[in-house]
């Protein structure tokens, strides 16, 4: 016990039941940080430490925050807009905008089991404008972070590693409950992280994650980020949605889907160009309540993958966790006309083995009667949760006959890679490039490389054709690929650069990297030194100039 009050001391930063709101703006007040503890607050953390300290601790290392977040996963504090040094080559002048990062960052010490997903939401923002850099990092100012921050510790649990046995869900669950009761929390304000993603929408920024709703974020002229408040899209989006909608260049159309713990356990919806959301479409056949990260969409269709992470709150009887592997689950493509007014033509295909986590694209062929779908699949699905390091993937390709109900499945590289993106501007039809990172291991990405799918014909292929490794202590996050030129659309689809965060675990220096990303070694066009380390983090994306103004 007295280790674990240690390393919370000297943790590197720290020294109606439902009743629902409108919105919840960044400025939200909360009982003031120097009024004394009330009695049942008092009673709560005492409640709370025995809970971690004795009836559910972390279990293993890989649930322990002192060991996840040691070293060069250690969180960090927020930075203010700082110019930063072009270290190597220049940067574009024509690469005008700000490329951002969201991840998970604590903004305080963890209490009991921790899982790599959780942390409070930090965004890390370089600004570019006329060769000149500008970064910076702020928390999303989400309802939990602001009523952490006024409490001066952490008070939410893991949603991956704190419901793990009967006991310990028994004995949080009756503890929320109390809290909600005396009023501690406001469900109504929703108690997301906002800490996996970003996207652009109807030309608002939002920062998501998928249990809870989008926090709207901004990046002013000078680099400050700016969080404006929760939003729920004038009342008509409830709960939560996913933290990877997909927008259709063409149609400006952003199709979203979220999932929930009681049947239907999967809703799909859409938003229209302008911001209107439209009417939810539940998904009664999706049979298993189970991790729906990410999803994919056509011209015609929209794609789910059912796969084997679980959550069957009936195993914490049996001693096991809610959320876990189900080898013996027969994994399910679904697929559904995009503008299906119900599920009616919901068509489901068995694919055993196949655990999409995320998607690259999808696209149709032979007028609508073919769907292909390239993503990487998960193969060492049990060590999803507890053990991430063992996890490793098979880029493939899926190409399934609508009419004859056939699936056709064909491996595109033998390494194991993660985070792949495209150029957006393909996004429902059909690629030829997709980038991604080599996993080693993961959640450590080593390098950068290049896929060209158009090698595959069929039958497994080798399709990596271009690659960058940073160095034996260097390790990437998810790239992005930014056209060369955004009015010009008759540019070859690889005609662009490649933008990534670099981290170097022997200095403790962070990069932001420009690439040529036609170039088949990935050439390094400018080199920009980071004012402050970015610790490893998830999704980002890059919004042009011309789009930053209109926030």
């Amino acid at each position: 016990m007295a280790l674990f009050i240690s390393s919370c001391n000297s943790f590197p930063i720290y020294n109606s039941l439902f009743s629902p709101t409108k919105k919840q703006p960044c400025n939200t007040k909360l009982k003031s940080a120097a009024a004394p503890p009330s009695l049942l607050a008092v009673l709560f953390e005492a409640a709370d430490h025995l809970i971690n300290t004795f009836v559910d601790p972390p279990r293993t290392p890989t649930m322990d925050p002192r060991h996840i977040l040691a070293g060069k996963f250690a969180p960090v504090s927020e930075f203010p807009p700082t110019v930063c040094s072009v270290i190597e080559g220049a940067l574009p002048t024509s690469l005008n905008g700000a490329y951002i990062r969201n991840g998970p960052n604590p903004q305080f010490f963890p209490r009991g089991p921790y899982h790599v997903f959780d942390g409070d939401g930090m965004l890390h923002a370089i600004t570019i404008s006329n060769g000149k850099a500008v970064f910076c990092s702020r928390f999303v100012k989400t309802y939990k972070y602001q009523l952490e921050k006024q409490k001066g510790h952490s008070v939410f649990h893991s949603l991956y590693c704190g419901l793990a046995n009967l006991p310990g869900v028994a004995a949080r669950g009756a503890l929320f409950v109390a809290r909600i009761i005396s009023g501690e929390y406001n469900l109504g304000n929703g108690f997301g992280m906002a800490n996996t993603s970003l996207a652009l929408i109807a030309g608002k920024l939002y920062a998501l994650c998928e249990s809870d709703l989008p926090y709207e974020v901004k990046i002013g002229c000078d680099g400050e980020i700016h969080t404006l408040g929760r939003h729920d899209f004038a009342g008509k989006l409830s709960l939560n949605m996913t933290a990877h909608p997909k927008t259709d260049p063409e149609t400006e159309e952003t199709f979203c889907f979220r999932y929930g713990i009681f049947q239907p356990f999967l809703v799909f919806f859409r938003i229209n160009w302008d911001g209107e959301k439209q009417l939810d479409i539940p998904i009664f056949s999706f049979k298993d309540l189970c991790i729906v990260h990410d999803f994919a969409i056509t011209k015609k269709y929209a794609i789910f993958n059912e796969n084997q992470i679980v959550v069957k709150p009936i195993r914490i009887l049996k001693g096991g966790a809610v959320l876990s592997a189900s080898p013996g689950k027969v994994p399910r493509i679904g697929i559904i006309p995009r503008y299906a007014t119900d599920e009616s033509q919901m068509q489901w295909f068995e694919t055993p083995g196949l655990n999409f986590i995320h998607f690259t694209n999808a696209w149709d062929e032979d007028d609508g009667n073919v769907v292909v779908i390239v993503a990487p699949n998960m193969l060492s699905i049990e060590h999803f949760i507890e053990d991430i390091n063992l996890v490793h993937t098979s880029m493939e390709m899926v190409k399934i006959d609508l009419r004859r109900g056939t699936v056709v499945r064909s491996r595109l590289s033998v390494m194991s890679m993660e985070f792949t993106v495209i150029n957006t501007a393909f996004v429902g039809r059909k690629n030829r490039y997709v980038y991604a990172v080599a996993v080693d291991p993961m959640p450590k990405m080593s390098g950068v490389v290049k896929l060209d799918i158009s090698l595959s014909k069929g039958g497994d292929c080798e399709c990596v054709v271009g690659s960058r490794n940073f160095g034996p202590s260097y390790f990437a996050g998810e790239p992005v690929f930014i056209p060369r030129s955004l009015e010009n659309h008759d540019t070859r689809e690889d005609d662009g650069y490649l933008v990534v965060y670099v981290h170097d675990e022997i200095t403790g220096e962070s990069r932001f990297v420009v690439m040529d990303a036609k170039s088949p070694e990935l050439d390094i066009i400018a080199n920009v030194l980071l004012p402050h380390r970015v610790p490893y983090g998830f999704h980002g994306l890059f919004i042009p100039e011309c789009d930053l103004k209109k926030l």
